[in-house]
């Protein structure tokens, strides 16, 4: 199906084309008629499924330009979900000449009000309380609103924004047509669905295409000292171009990303407490490609949509099962492969089942890496940049100088040195990760204390990120396809016996194969 198909405004399929989009995803293509028609609809799909454009193109068909009222309604749980809304609808409101405009909380509102007042926008998108406090102000006058739409409404029930949301509803006109969309489907979502919606139409993405086949499910059972030290072999192991670690509280985000900056990692982190000035300068840096690796709560990482994120770490398994939906839709976007990989500690282990029976996807079990394959992943990375430097061809300037080294120095010597400033010891420095205590095991009582191990300071190891951060060549090919068997006895104990563990290296635990860019490549 091309979008031409779905009786679009010449004027949208014209932008649409500017924008290189054609096909309209599973979602905007059940997602788009029924909206057209003026239906009430119940949306169910992951993030990164195409859901912006499933609810904005035809909340952008219904809008008349020449009113100066304000016409579509996007409800987002997060600022930077707001922001990104606000931004694509722009970009597909472009032909239609569509006024959009955010409201968040962060910001100042004074300004807010301004803007509102002076640009008249025909499609506000927010977040629950700024809206609310800006039609307690009479600055948001809802009475000629045409569309209502709900977006990741599991997300903002789970945030507490029911009775907002509520109040949202009562103050828009009866004859509104509402949208709700949610990548997961729990009973308040439907409750929600049943109260203001008018015979909705339900469009689901089954569950094989919602969790995103592209996506490689992994976990690695660890206690919790362990992981932080396992985390950066991972790293260095499979190098990914971009990625997210998701940490359960506040304060671990703040120790994991401070550990990863003092290790020499190209990191930045976001949470709740964090200055909005601040997140949205990571985020657009993030965004950019200038950060590589992001740390960051689920609500703080909330509707980011970042196509260069190859790997997703989620360093404490998600209670809410749902909530790893959402992580791991942040790779494996836009028809790209992405590799999520979960830590679980022993007692854990029941949440991992839980969430794959809501996946139905089963995660395949992974061997952590070793020091030696961390190292080795650090040098591929060095020859990954010298192949780089040299199909560019920009050294000869320095070829006088590296004779006068080889003729002084043997070859070994003098690879081996230049190797040791790369991968050197300025990284030696403990960190300290604080210890969480478990989730609740949901088949007998909580007995209360750390069972997932105490303090964790890191150990000093090696691992130098190519000083300054630069970017490494994606190689998540790091993660090999050699299994080994998983211990039975240790698998039979979590009901997840039979299953293989990948490991890391496609040869052996003693290669060093790198891949050399040879003279006549």
């Amino acid at each position: 199906m091309k979008f031409n198909e779905l009786k679009l405004d010449s004027r949208t399929l014209e932008t649409l084309h500017e924008l290189g989009f054609e096909e309209p995803t599973p979602i905007q293509q059940q997602s788009i008629p029924v909206a057209l028609e003026g239906r009430d609809m119940i949306g169910q799909a992951q993030t990164g499924t195409g859901k912006t454009a499933a609810f904005g193109l035809p909340m952008l068909e219904l809008i008349n330009p020449e009113e100066k009222t304000i016409q579509g309604l996007v409800v987002a749980p997060t600022r930077e979900l707001a922001i990104q809304v606000q931004e694509e609808l722009f970009r597909l409101g472009k032909g239609v000449r569509a006024r959009v405009f955010p409201v968040y909380g962060g910001a100042p509102i004074g300004k807010q009000i301004e803007r509102i007042k002076r640009n008249n926008p025909q499609v506000i998108v927010g977040t629950p309380g700024r809206i609310i406090d800006l039609i307690k102000r009479r600055v948001l006058k809802l009475d000629a609103l045409k569309m209502l739409v709900l977006d990741e409404a599991d997300e903002m029930l789970n945030m507490g924004f029911i009775d907002d949301i509520r109040e949202i509803f009562n103050s828009t006109p009866a004859s509104r047509q509402t949208m709700l969309f949610s990548a997961t489907m729990p009973p308040a979502v439907k409750k929600l669905g049943q109260q203001f919606l008018t015979n909705p139409e339900h469009v689901k993405i089954e569950a094989k295409e919602m969790t995103a086949d592209l996506i490689d499910q992994y976990f690695i059972k660890s206690q919790d000292n362990e992981k932080f030290d396992i985390l950066t072999r991972l790293i260095d192991t499979q190098s990914p171009t971009q990625s997210i670690i998701f940490c359960r509280t506040k304060k671990r985000v703040d120790e994991v990303g401070r550990g990863l900056s003092l290790r020499g990692y190209n990191s930045e982190l976001i949470h709740g407490d964090v200055t909005q000035q601040k997140r949205t300068s990571v985020i657009k840096e993030f965004r950019q490609g200038n950060v590589e690796i992001l740390v960051a709560t689920d609500v703080a990482a909330r509707g980011l949509d970042i196509s260069g994120v190859t790997h997703v770490y989620n360093y404490d398994i998600p209670q809410d099962p749902e909530s790893y939906v959402h992580r791991i839709g942040r790779t494996g976007r836009a028809g790209a492969d992405g590799m999520s990989i979960t830590f679980v500690i022993p007692n854990e282990m029941a949440y991992l089942k839980t969430i794959e029976d809501l996946t139905r996807k089963q995660m395949t079990p992974m061997r952590p890496p070793t020091d030696e394959e961390a190292q080795q992943g650090q040098i591929q990375a060095i020859v990954d940049q010298v192949n780089g430097i040299l199909e560019e061809g920009n050294v000869d300037h320095l070829r006088n100088s590296a004779k006068v080294l080889l003729n002084h120095y043997e070859v070994n010597d003098l690879v081996a040195a230049l190797l040791s400033q790369l991968i050197n010891d300025t990284n030696n420095v403990d960190v300290f990760i604080s210890p969480q205590k478990p989730l609740p095991n949901p088949n007998k009582k909580s007995r209360g204390g750390n069972k997932g191990g105490g303090n964790y300071r890191g150990k000093r190891r090696r691992n130098d990120r190519g000083r300054g951060g630069q970017r490494r060549d994606d190689r998540r090919g790091g993660g090999d396809r050699n299994r080994d068997d998983r211990n039975r006895d240790n698998r039979s104990k979590d009901g997840q016996q039979g299953r293989k563990e990948r490991s890391y290296n496609k040869n052996n635990k003693n290669s060093k194969n790198f891949k050399i860019k040879q003279k006549n490549d």
